[in-house]
């Protein structure tokens, strides 16, 4: 009988050992498999960090290559395109103006009644119309046609009497495709993008195409001015702020522009404007420079895309792609590890993760992160993820935000740098804070990403303080403006009408 108590009592205490030594084996494996999701996001951090220095640095280089932009054709990454806008509007506007927004398959069509008197715009009318899909590669007259029906009936359903009866009318084009300008009202289609293929009017004047499609309806309605989305926010920044100089859309895609000296932009000598200024839009979404942070997800972001070694800051800070890099990071911790459970095969797929959704996990303020547990359910099919693991997606989504808003803040002193207004006397300055007259510098900004997302703006902010110093930050405000490309084109459409 002692023998057999013994014997139960042994094979209770080996079983206990295999037991105690399989937690043990779990527990050193789980540390492990952790360890390396911590190291991955170690190199996150590491690869993505923004120090004041390096900040600076990127400041550096974005006044720099406007330099080389401005110097000669191709001499940068930054193309500093002459938009011919020299009269921004000053608040002396009047009389009906309208306003066409083409940038994608919708377009918008918009009227705004001025009086004169600056910040006051009487009425502002917009209709957003979808472009039936069989015109998107059609005729250049069937989608203008179609575009000008449009008008007409926005016309027709209005009080505006004067056009109804076929007064004159002005209108500014906002035309949201690569073509190369040749006046304020005048510009050739280089290539169609966004669906757009349409080959009869590439290297056609858009203005033309437009006003003649006008003429065929009936409406008696000249285009005084063609700009971009960039250059009518900063227009409407202007309009309400005389201090305004530049301006910057981060949403989706990114650009800036900035009112620049004409005799500085060398690469068209002889250039006369009779303000002695000229808008000049940079497409700064393609510049470069060695500075900039830039991780192996950024890399292999750009290898996959159909642009590649093209728009490289707008990759690492725009709307289109934040989301996108966050899900790159996901997908390399759960080959790493198993904390996102067997893994799902929808981290593979390029842009299932939208910034708007990204931004949502990262502002997740419930206790638990149910939001980050749901995003991560909905749009990957990971059912269940652990409260560390939750936190972990939190911190991706943080590093990948901060790094793009406090660049779009180094860009943005970049330009203020070139144009002298940054408190330090510009590209060539070297006189001391101490000694320089600061001037109130307005910045007008568009775009959900700086307007919707708290963090981002807040970061942003942020690095603008601790760059400047809080003495010179104080002069630089960001003023939100919203509809540039249909309020903006408008008033352009004004300020330009004598001409």
């Amino acid at each position: 009988m002692g023998r057999v108590v013994v014997g139960v009592a042994v094979s209770v205490a080996v079983v206990a050992c295999i037991v105690a030594a399989g937690v043990v084996t779990r527990r050193v494996q789980s540390r492990g498999k952790w360890s390396r999701v911590v190291r991955v996001l170690k190199e996150l951090e590491e690869a993505c960090e923004t120090s004041v220095g390096r900040l600076k640095q990127v400041v550096d280089a974005m006044a720099v290559e406007m330099h080389a932009g401005l110097a000669s054709e191709g001499g940068s990454k930054l193309k500093m395109l002459l938009t011919f806008v020299d009269n921004l509007p000053d608040g002396n506007e009047m009389g009906t103006l309208y306003a066409l927004d083409l940038g994608s398959t919708n377009f918008s069509v918009s009227s705004i009644q001025l009086e004169g008197n600056r910040s006051s715009i009487l009425e502002h009318d917009v209709q957003r119309i979808p472009i039936p899909q069989h015109l998107l590669t059609s005729t250049g007259n069937d989608l203008f046609d179609f575009i000008a029906s449009s008008l007409k009936e926005f016309i027709d359903k209005g009080n505006d009497s004067e056009a109804l009866l076929g007064g004159r009318r002005d209108l500014g084009f906002t035309f949201s495709f690569p073509t190369k300008q040749n006046s304020i009202s005048s510009g050739m289609l280089i290539k169609w993008t966004k669906g757009f293929s349409i080959g009869d009017m590439v290297g056609k004047d858009v203005t033309e195409c437009l006003e003649q499609a006008m003429k065929r309806k009936g409406l008696n309605i000249r285009v005084t001015a063609l700009i971009n989305d960039t250059v009518g926010t900063l227009a409407l920044g202007h309009y309400h702020d005389a201090d305004t100089v530049a301006a910057v859309i981060i949403g989706t895609g990114t650009n800036a522009c900035y009112l620049e000296r004409t005799d500085a932009i060398i690469k068209c000598q002889g250039l006369l404007t009779t303000s002695g200024f000229m808008v000049v839009n940079m497409e700064w979404g393609n510049f470069w420079s060695s500075h900039l942070p830039r991780t192996s997800y950024d890399i292999d972001l750009d290898f996959d895309s159909p642009n590649s070694n093209d728009q490289g800051f707008e990759k690492m800070i725009s709307g289109m792609y934040l989301g996108d890099i966050v899900r790159r990071v996901i997908l390399r911790m759960s080959q790493e590890s198993d904390i996102f459970g067997l893994g799902s095969s929808r981290l593979s797929m390029p842009f299932v993760l939208t910034t708007p959704i990204m931004a949502e996990m990262h502002e997740d303020e419930s206790l638990d992160f149910r939001d980050v547990a749901r995003i991560l359910k909905d749009i990957f099919g990971i059912p269940e993820v652990s409260l560390k693991a939750r936190k972990l997606v939190v911190r991706i989504c943080d590093v990948v935000t901060r790094r793009a808003a406090r660049l779009v803040a180094a860009g943005i002193l970049g330009i203020l740098k070139k144009m002298g207004r940054d408190g330090t006397g510009g590209i060539t300055g070297v006189r001391s804070r101490t000694d320089v007259n600061i001037k109130r510098t307005v910045v007008a900004v568009e775009g959900g990403l700086y307007t919707n997302y708290t963090m981002f703006r807040e970061y942003l902010h942020e690095a603008l303080i601790e760059i400047l110093g809080e003495d010179i930050a104080k002069h630089v405000i960001l003023k939100v403006t919203e509809d540039g490309s249909g309020i903006g084109a408008a008033l352009l459409a004004a300020s330009h009408s004598s001409k």
